[in-house]
């Protein structure tokens, strides 16, 4: 697997070997060795999947305390994927960076504790899948605001009216997060 390393420090582009033919192709999605060899000596303790149509988007959702590491792919469809830096001793705090994951590129994007997290779904019938280093956990649930004007997000919005749930359309502003140390 490659390993591809963000502007912000954390966060990873992971592009899998996949082997291909005329049948159809395999890929290795997680392999703990190999994940630990590459730096990323994880254990994983939940399993999410969420199917979208295009246009929603999800985010950004963080968890303090019990805040919680993730490996993101998608399987069907495509999404932009962002990540906002919550760590108030980072150098990068409140700043963001994204991806375009989907089932044609077949990247995964590893987002560490510590960061805000959301997608927009490109297609429709998209499906993200979400490996966890921590349980969900409700109680300890926020969400910042997707359009902070503080954190400035380019969402890739061209003809695109976000569809958002409740609880993330009343996502507070950085300055209002409650950050990690």
């Amino acid at each position: 697997m490659k390993i591809i390393e963000c502007a912000i420090a954390g966060p990873l582009i992971i592009e899998p070997k996949v082997f291909g033919d005329d049948r159809g192709f395999f890929m290795e999605s997680w392999n703990a060795a190999a994940f630990a060899e590459a730096g990323l000596d994880l254990a994983f303790v939940q399993d999410n999947h969420s199917r979208s149509q295009k246009g929603v988007l999800r985010g950004m959702h963080f968890q303090n305390p019990g805040p919680q590491g993730k490996l993101v792919r998608v399987v069907r469809g495509a999404v932009f994927d962002a990540v906002v830096d919550l760590r108030r001793s980072s150098p990068t705090f409140g700043q963001w960076t994204g991806v375009v994951l989907s089932a044609e590129n077949k990247r995964m994007f590893w987002v560490p504790e510590g960061f805000a997290h959301g997608f927009l779904t490109l297609e429709d019938d998209t499906d993200f899948l979400y490996k966890c280093t921590a349980p969900y956990a409700p109680q300890h649930e926020a969400s910042l605001a997707w359009d902070d004007p503080d954190v400035g997000i380019a969402w890739p919005l061209e003809g695109i009216e976000p569809k958002l749930s409740a609880k993330d359309a009343a996502g507070v502003r950085l300055a209002d997060v409650k950050a990690f140390a």
